[in-house]
């Protein structure tokens, strides 16, 4: 398995994978792979990364700044990811977060948040806190990692592709 940045070439296989991994998802409202579209066509997408293996994009992973109402700044989110569905659970989205958090931190990225299940992203460092929050979904499931210095505090919003909005 070779994880590296998204190149031209990709961009179909990314949106192909994106919309087969999140298909029949009951947290899933099928527009993965438009959020992607969107922060590429918007230059937010910060770091977007595949996973290729024999020459096929198996899996993806997309990170893109986020706002904090505490102004801290060089916080990202985690998402969408993706794992070709007859991959899932081979180590694949692993690599794929692993890789993309290691990129962040040579950036000097201060963090990541991301939304999702408490039980695969604390493998990670990932945890709830109280001080940084996501209205809407359940608290526990808004997730945030500190790359560098302390923990942000506030209201998080993520970039406007994830609301059906482009440049």
């Amino acid at each position: 398995m070779i994880i590296r940045p998204e190149t031209a070439g990709d961009i179909v296989s990314i949106g192909a994978l994106t919309t087969v991994a999140f298909a029949g998802m009951p947290y899933s409202d099928g527009t993965e792979a438009a959020i992607i579209d969107r922060l590429r066509a918007d230059g937010a997408l910060t770091l977007s990364l595949v996973a290729e293996i024999d020459g096929v994009v198996a899996g993806h992973v997309a990170f893109s700044p986020v706002e904090i109402t505490d102004g801290a700044q060089e916080w990202f989110g985690l998402g969408p990811v993706s794992v070709e569905p007859g991959r899932q659970k081979a180590g694949i989205g692993t690599a794929l977060i692993n890789d993309g958090l290691d990129r962040l931190r040579e950036i000097g990225a201060a963090g990541c948040v991301l939304l999702g299940d408490p039980g695969y992203y604390e493998r990670f460092g990932f945890r709830h806190h109280e001080a940084l929050r996501f209205p809407g979904p359940p608290p526990e499931y808004f997730l945030a990692l500190a790359l560098h210095g302390s923990m942000a505090s506030g209201i998080v919003q993520y970039h406007k592709a994830f609301y059906g909005a482009a440049a």
